[in-house]
């Protein structure tokens, strides 16, 4: 007969904590629109001052 399914297991399968840090990658706060669209806006206006400094006196 087939014993190992009536053996308990040493470590049974766990399921991933939702809450963990290391469950969703670094860049998964990248992909939030807020926080892109505050980087896009903080880029243009470094952007506009390089130019301004580099091209107007």
């Amino acid at each position: 007969m087939n014993d190992e399914c009536a053996l308990p297991r040493e470590n049974p399968p766990r399921a991933p904590d939702p809450a963990a840090p290391s469950s969703r990658g670094c860049l998964f706060a990248l992909s939030q629109p807020p926080l892109m669209l505050f980087l896009t806006v903080i880029g243009v206006l470094l952007l506009v001052g390089a130019v301004h400094d580099l091209f107007l006196l």
